[in-house]
């Protein structure tokens, strides 16, 4: 199982692909920063609850989903 940190950077180089200004990039930053700074998958996934706005939210829970299955 992969933790947060491995997580983080696979998020990270999703947004590093993805064009600038676009839903993608900030969902994918914003999944790999919220990992980045929290203990564990549960916090992570909570946190992400709370983003804004809703159609990035959406695209960070989809995007979080993915990593988190893998």
């Amino acid at each position: 199982m992969r933790d947060n940190l491995d997580l983080a950077a696979s998020a990270q180089q999703l947004a590093d692909a993805a064009p600038t200004g676009s839903i993608d990039r900030a969902a994918a930053s914003s999944v790999a920063i919220t990992l980045a700074t929290t203990r564990d998958i549960a916090d992570a996934r909570q946190a992400l609850d709370g983003l804004s706005p809703a159609e990035v939210r959406q695209a960070a829970l989809d995007l979080f989903d993915r990593l988190a299955a893998s």
